[in-house]
């Protein structure tokens, strides 16, 4: 009989994490998902604890970040954080520090969203961020480590991201002639993504894995 586990999701107020908490609360797998936020979401369920916390303050929570699987759906624009310092510090620095804290608290798998073209070595910021942020997570022993690097993002956003729904627009109607070796430039649902995660994680396959997009859109189909 397959264990009952115990899911830990950061980001659930975003496109990704919100499609991936419902897809968690549904899931047989988990018989507990603790959701982590600045802010508690409106919603109630009876497999669902959420802990509203300081990101800032992360280690000072770490009783409370225990969980078999962690994913992480953290993420900001230097817009909404105001500076480069504060991107870095949301998209790198709190996604590494919960990877720290959980595999310290016995995390066995660890599946965080990161982008495409995340290199460290890359001239622009943000994908450069995104690959520090890889690479410092590795650091973790983890017995499971999954990068999600989706293409442009898809779906209803509470907020407004004026030129991520402009280039929805423009990129949208050209997805079907994305074959072969640009297939992995499509945009893609942000539910797909979320699908794709929790299917990584069922799979419980060991090691460290790079999903690009076109990978994550197989894999999400299977849910």
């Amino acid at each position: 009989m397959q264990k009952v586990r115990t899911a830990l999701i950061a980001g659930a107020s975003g496109l990704v994490g919100g499609h991936l908490l419902s897809l968690l609360l549904k899931s047989e797998r988990y018989s507990q998902v603790i959701s982590i936020g600045r802010h508690e979401l409106p919603l109630i369920h009876p497999k669902l604890d959420q802990q509203v916390i300081d990101f800032d303050k992360m280690r000072g929570y770490a009783a409370d970040l225990t969980a078999d699987d962690v994913f992480c759906c953290l993420g900001t624009t230097i817009k909404k954080a105001g500076s480069k310092e504060n991107f870095y510090k949301v998209d790198h620095t709190y996604v590494v520090q919960l990877a720290e804290i959980t595999a310290q608290r016995g995390a066995v798998q660890f599946l965080v969203v990161s982008a495409m073209g995340a290199d460290t070595g890359s001239m622009f910021f943000y994908n450069k961020t995104k690959g520090e942020m890889e690479r410092d997570v590795q650091q973790q022993p983890f017995n499971a480590l999954h990068f999600f690097r989706p293409s442009l993002l898809l779906g209803e956003r509470e907020e407004h991201r004026g030129g991520e729904e402009f280039a929805s627009k423009v990129m949208k109607p050209l997805s079907g002639l994305m074959v072969g070796p640009l297939e992995k430039y499509k945009p893609i649902e942000a539910e797909t993504v979320a699908k794709a995660m929790l299917q990584a994680a069922r799979e419980e396959k060991p090691g460290r894995h790079i999903h690009l997009s076109d990978d994550i859109a197989h894999v999400g189909a299977k849910l």
